[in-house]
C-alpha cells in the first residue's frame, strides 16, 4: 500500500500549492449561507417549458443503487418515498404517512398512510408493504447496515393494524425516531421487487417516487424517467403531483474539472460538489446552493485499541500538533467550514462548539509526548520509545470519501505532526477496500478518516456504542469501549425533554473531545450549481439530498 511520507521536494511543492490557494482565497467568495438557499445569480425569468431533460453531473457512484451510503440516499430521493420528510425548520412533516400517533409510553408509533398509492410496478403501497420493508431492512441474517445501525437496538417489530395503518414498536423510547426516518435509507420499496433478491434490487430497485429507474450504465450514468402517476409528494415539496421534467440523466463525473466544465459548457444543467476553486466563478454565473450536512464531519478517528493511540496523552498530542483550521481554510479557500468537534457537525442539533477545539500548540504536544515516554528521537526527528517509532497509519478512502482538497489537508496535518515527532503514514484506500471490510479489524489501522451524514445527534449512539462480543458495533472505529459514554447517549436518546437531551449530548461530545478520540476537520457539504434556466432544484434537510421532482425549465 503506498504511503505518503513525502520527500523534501514534495513538501515544498505542497507548500507552494497551498500558498497559491491562499492567494486565490483572498479574492474568492465565501458562501453566504450553509442552509441550502440560493447564493448565486437569480433564476431566469420566462415561460415554463413542459417536459425536458435535466442533465445532472454528480460525483460518486455507489456499488449498488440502493444501500447505506449517503450516495445511495441521494439516489433514493428520486425514486423512493419515505413515511415522513424533514422541513426547513428541522421538523418531521407528512409524506407517505399523513399523520401519526405516539403512545403515552413512547414505545409505539402508529402511522396513518395515504390511500391509493402504488409502486411503479403496480404493487399497492399499504401497511403490509411498509412492514415488509422494515422486516427486510432489519433481517438479522442480512440486515441493511445503516438502517440497523440507527434503529436495530430499539426496534421491537412492526404491526399491520389496518390496510393503511402501520404500527412501529420499540423496545425502549427513541426520541430521534421520526427525524431518523426522513433519511433516504428508510425509503419504502416494492415488496414484490424486494422478493426478486439482492442482485435485482442492486441495479433496479422499485419505489413509488417521482421517477422510475430506466437504466444504469455503470461508470457513466443512471437514467430516471418521470413517474406519470406520482401522487405522494411530501408536505414540504414545492408542488404536488408528477415531476415537471420527463427525464433526469444522473451522470457520474468524479473528476472535478470535468464536472464543473460540463456545467460551463452547457452539457450539464446542474452539478454536485462545486470545486472550491470554482465557487466564486459559479456564484457569478449560476444559481448556487450549499448545505452544511448535519451528522459527523470529516474527522480523523484515533484507534484506542493499540499503540500509539491507546494512550490519551498521545492522542491529545496529535490533536495539538497541527493548525487544522488553517489547513482547512487554505485547502478549501474558505468555502467549506472548519469543524473542530470530531463527534458532530456544526449544523447538527445540540452541537457543542467547544468540544475538541485543540488549538495548535507544539510545545504542549511535545510535553504530552514526553510524559507518555516518547522522549528519544531517531536521526530523522521521529520520536522513539522502547525501540518503536511513533508511527501511525491513517486510512482514508481516496477520491470517494476524501477528495483532492481533503487529501491536501491530511498531507498538511501529517507534515505539521512530523515537527513534534510523529511519523504519520497516509494510506489511500480504494472505495472497494474502504467499504469492503479490508480495514474492519483493529490491527489494520491506527486512525481512520470519514464522515457520517445524519439529521440527529442520536448519531453519537451509532459511532460510540461499545463493541462487545455479544453486541458488536462495527461503526465504533475508535474501538473505544466506555459504558459511561454509552450511558450518556442512551439517556439522551430516550429523553423526552429537549433541555436534558442537549445537556446529555453535550456531555458526550465533551467526553469524546477531552479524550481526543476524534479530530475534527471540515463539514460534509452538499453544494449545487445549476443553470439559471432550471428553476426549483432544492436540497432537502435530512442529509443534503438534491431534489429534482419540482424542477422545471424556462424558455
Amino acid at each position: 500500500m503506498p504511503r505518503s511520507v513525502r520527500p523534501a521536494r514534495a513538501r515544498v511543492l505542497l507548500a507552494v500549492s497551498l500558498s497559491a490557494m491562499a492567494l486565490l482565497a483572498a479574492c474568492g467568495q465565501r458562501p453566504e449561507t450553509g442552509d441550502g438557499r440560493s447564493t448565486g445569480v437569480a433564476a431566469s425569468s420566462g415561460e415554463y417549458v413542459r417536459g425536458g431533460v435535466i442533465e445532472y453531473g454528480h460525483e460518486q457512484e455507489p456499488p449498488c443503487i440502493h444501500g447505506g451510503w449517503v450516495q445511495n440516499a441521494y439516489l433514493a430521493r428520486q425514486y423512493l418515498d419515505n413515511l415522513v420528510s424533514l422541513d426547513d425548520s428541522g421538523k418531521p412533516v407528512p409524506w407517505l404517512a399523513t399523520s401519526w400517533d405516539i403512545s403515552p409510553d413512547r414505545l409505539t408509533y402508529t402511522f396513518h398512510l395515504k390511500p391509493d398509492v402504488h409502486f411503479t410496478d403496480g404493487t399497492v403501497l399499504d401497511a403490509a408493504a411498509v412492514k415488509t420493508n422494515f422486516d427486510a431492512y432489519l433481517d438479522q441474517d442480512k440486515p441493511n447496515g445503516t438502517v440497523n445501525a440507527y434503529i436495530g437496538q430499539y426496534y421491537a417489530g412492526g404491526e399491520v393494524v389496518g390496510r393503511n395503518t402501520f404500527a412501529l414498536h420499540l423496545k425502549s423510547p427513541y426520541s430521534p425516531l421520526l427525524t431518523v426516518l426522513t433519511q433516504g435509507y428508510f425509503g419504502i420499496q416494492s415488496p414484490t421487487a424486494l422478493a426478486r433478491g439482492a442482485q435485482a434490487n442492486c441495479s433496479k430497485p422499485i419505489g413509488s417516487g417521482p421517477f422510475v429507474i430506466d437504466r444504469w450504465d455503470r461508470n457513466r450514468s443512471i437514467t430516471f424517467l418521470r413517474n406519470p402517476n406520482y401522487n405522494s409528494a411530501p408536505a414540504n415539496a414545492k408542488h404536488q403531483g408528477p415531476a415537471y421534467v420527463d427525464k433526469v440523466i444522473w451522470k457520474f463525473l468524479k473528476d472535478p474539472v470535468l464536472r464543473y466544465g460540463s456545467l460551463t459548457s452547457g452539457s450539464s444543467d446542474a452539478i454536485y460538489n462545486v470545486p472550491a476553486i470554482n465557487w466564486a466563478d459559479a456564484t457569478r454565473r449560476f444559481q448556487t446552493r450549499q448545505y452544511v450536512t448535519p451528522g459527523r464531519p470529516n474527522a480523523i478517528t484515533l484507534n484506542a485499541d493499540h499503540a500509539p493511540f491507546d494512550d490519551v496523552r498521545v492522542r491529545q498530542a496529535f490533536a495539538y500538533s497541527a493548525d487544522r483550521e488553517k489547513s482547512v481554510e487554505t485547502a478549501y479557500l474558505g468555502v467549506v467550514p472548519y469543524n473542530p468537534n470530531g463527534a458532530l457537525s456544526q449544523s447538527t442539533p445540540d452541537y457543542d462548539a467547544t468540544a475538541g477545539a485543540y488549538v495548535r500548540d507544539p510545545a504542549k504536544a511535545g510535553a504530552l509526548l514526553d510524559q507518555a515516554g516518547w522522549t528519544q528521537r531517531a536521526d530523522d526527528g521521529v520520536r522513539v520509545k522502547d525501540g518503536r517509532r511513533l508511527s501511525a497509519r491513517v486510512v482514508y478512502a481516496a477520491d470517494a470519501i476524501i477528495g483532492p482538497e481533503g487529501a491536501a489537508i491530511l498531507q498538511d496535518i501529517a507534515f505539521q505532526a512530523r515537527q513534534v515527532g510523529f511519523d504519520i503514514q497516509l494510506v489511500p484506500a480504494t472505495q472497494s477496500e474502504y467499504f469492503g471490510g479490508q480495514y474492519a479489524k483493529a490491527p489494520t489501522y491506527d486512525a481512520y478518516v470519514g464522515y457520517w451524514t445524519s439529521p440527529t445527534p442520536g448519531l453519537l449512539y451509532i459511532n460510540w456504542r461499545q463493541r462487545l462480543d455479544g453486541n458488536p458495533n462495527p461503526y465504533n472505529n475508535a474501538f473505544y469501549n466506555d459504558p459511561a459514554l454509552q450511558g450518556l447517549i442512551e439517556k439522551a436518546n430516550s429523553s423526552a425533554d429537549p433541555a436534558e437531551q442537549q445537556k446529555l449530548y453535550g456531555d458526550a461530545q465533551q467526553l469524546i473531545g477531552d479524550k481526543a478520540l476524534a479530530i475534527g476537520l471540515y463539514t460534509q457539504t452538499t453544494s449545487i450549481a445549476s443553470s439559471p434556466r432550471l428553476h426549483d432544484v432544492w436540497i432537502e434537510k435530512s442529509q443534503g439530498e438534491p431534489v429534482f421532482s419540482d424542477a422545471r425549465f424556462v424558455r
